[in-house]
Formats: structure tokens, C-alpha cells, sequence
């Protein structure tokens, strides 16, 4: 049976039909365009899905991975970077739209979700996604299913602050992981340190090929990176980290970052995996689907006859 998974992001919304093994056999991607509000999002995502369900007609379940989480309190989205998103009832109001039930998740969970059961930490007990990107998430995932913690904030290691003098956030803190970590965030500093304005991969390859302003930018950003995840470790212990999201394609990341993760972490040694993820792209489409087929486990097992949910 087809399945539909739709990632919302920031930047862009992408939806895929995977089959059975998960592959994806359909996909669609659009601007998500926030800047145009609330309402214009909701449509977008209903574009999308309208786009794929005649590739997945059987489909009666939507998995959606989105920025932030829903509130335990109300059901409201809540710790979104797409602000326009926070405080309204996305969850409810998908459903009135697209007339199907949805499962919403995390964004940095579904990523997660689909590298434990398919991906780069498949075979681990205790995985922790990483998303470097736009914005800076993370995800937890205990023997092949997402732990969101009662408050729904598990995993959010962006809004630690390891830099109580640093940038504002719009959490309201300053010197949030997010704030020092995303692609926005290494940009800046590059500007501020004289260079001109160019994307993360850029500067990025700068410092390889040793410019100096790019190199030090660079340095500093590993040394942040390493300070942030050494904390995660030391409160977790998780058996994999797994990176994903644009800044992960950064090579020194798992070199002198991870040199810079070992000499600040709790430890005389630092065997944990810190690794690149395996499905790239796919992985927030993959795991928001799996979302889907948890759900399904369950109305199965509900049913008169039904088997017992094997679970996501």
C-alpha cells in the first residue's frame, strides 16, 4: 500500500507517494512562501497533496513533518521558525482542508524516524537526528520509534544556549544553538567578519581552499558545533548522531568537528558515531510516511480482526 509524506519547511514544501519499501515514486516540491502568511501555507500544502493523491488513491492518512511541535496544552503548533505557524491550530485546520486525518510530528523527528529504520542509523537503539540547516533541530528515536517527551520538546537542542552574550533569537533568548549554528547564522558571521554576502556552502568552500576570513569563520563554527553536541552527549549517551539538513554536506563536520565534540565532552574518549545521513533529500518525505503507517498499525489493531501494531 502507497503511502504520502509531506515535508513544510521554510523554504519549501515537498511531498512524495512512496510504495511499499519506501521508495519514492512520485514527488512534488513548490515555495512554500511564507512571507505570504498562515492561510497562503495551508494552501500550498493542500496543492501538494491534492497533486499526489491520484498516485496514491488508497491512502486515507497524510503524514506531515513540520517545523516545530504541536502543544500538549491545546493542540496548537508551537517552537516553529516559519513564526507565522505558532499559536494557530495547523493540525485541525490541515484536516478540515485536505478531508483525511493527519499525523504531525516534528520535522527533525520524521528526519530521524527515517534514518533509524532506513538509513544511516539503522540497527541503532538510541539515534539522534541532527538538522543543520535553516534553522538548527534535532530529533530522538528509541528502538525505531520517535520520542517526543510529554511536552513535546524532546530533542530540541537549537534552543540551548551555549552563548548567553550572543545573537537574538526568536525564541526570545540569545545565543541559541540556532542562532550560531544554521546556514543564516555562519553567513552572517562571515559578513561580519568583512567578507561578502554569500551562501553557507560557499564560505564553506573558501575555507577549504584557504582563504583566511572564511577559515577563521569556519573554525569558530566547528568549535561551536562542538561545544553544542558535547552537551547533547553528555546528556544523552545516544548510540548515533546522525547529521542531515544543507550544512551536513559540510566534510569538516566529521573531522575536526568531531575533534572539536571530543575535546569537550564528559569523557576521556569519544567513541560515538557522528555520521551523514543515508537518504539526503527523502529522509523528512520517508519519515513523515512512516507516520502514516504507525497510524494505520493502530486503527488495525483497533478493528475487529485487526493484528497488532507492529509500530514506527
Amino acid at each position: 500500500m502507497r503511502a504520502i509524506g509531506i515535508d513544510l519547511g521554510g523554504t519549501k514544501i515537498e511531498g512524495a507517494v512512496l510504495d511499499e519499501a519506501l521508495r519514492p515514486v512520485h514527488r512534488v516540491r513548490v515555495a512554500t512562501e511564507r512571507a505570504r502568511g498562515y492561510e497562503h501555507i495551508l494552501d500550498r500544502v493542500a496543492e501538494v497533496v491534492a497533486a499526489l493523491r491520484p498516485h496514491a488513491p488508497e491512502a486515507r492518512v497524510i503524514g506531515i513533518g513540520t517545523p516545530g511541535s504541536l502543544s500538549a496544552r491545546d493542540g496548537s503548533l508551537k517552537n516553529s521558525n516559519t513564526t507565522c505557524l505558532n499559536g494557530r491550530p495547523v493540525h485541525a485546520d490541515l484536516e478540515r482542508r485536505l478531508g483525511l486525518p493527519v499525523r504531525l510530528e516534528n520535522d527533525a523527528n520524521c528526519f530521524a524516524l527515517a534514518e533509524a529504520r532506513g538509513g544511516a542509523a539503522e540497527g541503532h537503539a538510541l539515534v539522534f537526528g541532527v538538522i543543520l540547516g535553516t534553522g538548527v533541530g534535532g530529533g530522538l528515536v528509541i528502538d525505531g520509534r520517535v520520542w517526543p517527551g510529554p511536552q513535546h520538546i524532546a530533542g530540541e537542542w537549537g534552543h540551548h544556549a551555549i552563548d548567553p552574550a550572543g545573537p537574538a533569537c526568536y525564541c526570545g533568548r540569545r545565543g541559541c544553538v540556532e542562532t550560531l549554528l544554521s546556514g543564516p547564522a555562519l553567513e552572517t558571521a562571515y559578513r561580519g567578519a568583512g567578507g561578502p554576502a554569500l551562501p553557507a556552502a560557499e564560505i564553506a568552500r573558501r575555507a577549504a581552499a584557504g582563504e583566511a576570513t572564511a577559515g577563521a569563520v569556519v573554525e569558530r563554527y566547528l568549535d561551536r558545533f562542538g561545544r553544542a553536541l558535547a552537551n547533547l552527549i553528555d546528556i544523552l549517551d545516544p548510540d548515533v548522531v546522525v547529521l542531515g539538513g544543507g550544512l551536513s554536506n559540510l566534510d569538516a563536520l566529521y573531522t575536526r568537528g568531531r575533534e572539536a565534540v571530543a575535546r569537550y565532552v564528559f569523557n576521556d574518549e569519544l567513541t560515538t558515531p557522528i555520521v551523514p545521513n543515508r537518504l539526503g533529500d527523502s529522509a523528512g518525505v520517508i519519515g513523515a510516511a512512516l507516520l502514516t503507517m504507525q497510524a494505520r498499525a493502530v486503527f488495525n489493531a483497533a478493528a475487529p480482526g485487526g493484528r497488532t501494531p507492529s509500530g514506527t
